[in-house]
């Protein structure tokens, strides 16, 4: 049981004293009932709550597949550029955010929600979550690079030495613009980026496709969401 208040704060309606407001002007029903007093308690799990004649369902966590475009940014907020978060058109609670950064103009699959415990336990590096890629290379790569990968690479500056932990670079295509699949278990700065540079390599693309057991929907394109089905939230948990 939640008060009326905080319910429809936490579905987006409004702020805390906007919905207050609604709620005093007999905007908003429970059960068909028009409720006046803000600080009523609703049963989230079974009550119909509705706010100028449409429903309001509650939703405690929300999961969400997003196949990310280059161009915008993983952020909850920023004021000059257009963030994940403003395309999840029918999101219900507020307080979501990304799993983790894609870089702006890295594509690819990232996890939106507002389970911390989840992301707590998808981005820890003591947890050895899989993040695979696709990566375009400027350069040719080849099997001593991926050597290299599997030992750990120093990814560090003039400051220190970085160490990445172990990673599996399988080659699909060797060429002057090679193509590659990355899997790695943390996420540095611009870390899948750095690891090539220190090999004198360049990334010219980058798709994230993987992470722990949740794939890409390929269906999705770049800007698409989607829920995620019971089966892949089954997987995370």
């Amino acid at each position: 049981m939640i008060r009326l208040d905080k319910y429809l704060a936490d579905m987006g309606a409004g702020t805390r004293q906007e919905v207050k407001k609604y709620i005093r002007q007999g905007r908003i029903t429970v059960e068909g009932d028009v409720v006046k007093k803000p600080e009523m308690k609703v049963d989230e799990t079974s009550q119909t709550v509705a706010f100028d004649g449409t429903t309001v369902g509650y939703a405690v966590c929300e999961y969400y597949m997003l196949n990310k475009p280059s161009g915008v940014v993983s952020a909850t907020s920023d004021r000059r550029d257009r963030t994940v978060l403003d395309l999840i058109g029918d999101k219900k609670r507020k307080d979501l955010f990304p799993v983790g950064r894609l870089d702006k103009d890295t594509e690819g699959l990232l996890l939106i929600t507002n389970d911390g415990a989840l992301a707590h336990r998808l981005l820890s590096p003591k947890k050895h979550v899989d993040k695979c890629y696709f990566a375009s290379v400027a350069g040719v790569v080849t099997k001593e690079d991926a050597v290299h990968f599997k030992e750990g690479i120093d990814i560090g500056s003039a400051k220190g030495r970085e160490m990445t932990m172990p990673a599996e670079l399988e080659i699909l295509i060797s060429a002057e613009v090679s193509e590659v699949r990355l899997t790695i278990q943390e996420g540095k700065f611009h870390q899948v980026k750095r690891m090539f540079h220190a090999l004198g390599k360049e990334v010219i693309y980058l798709r994230r496709e993987r992470m722990g057991s949740l794939v890409l929907d390929r269906s999705l394109k770049p800007g698409e969401y989607r829920s995620l089905t019971e089966e892949e939230l089954k997987g995370l948990l």
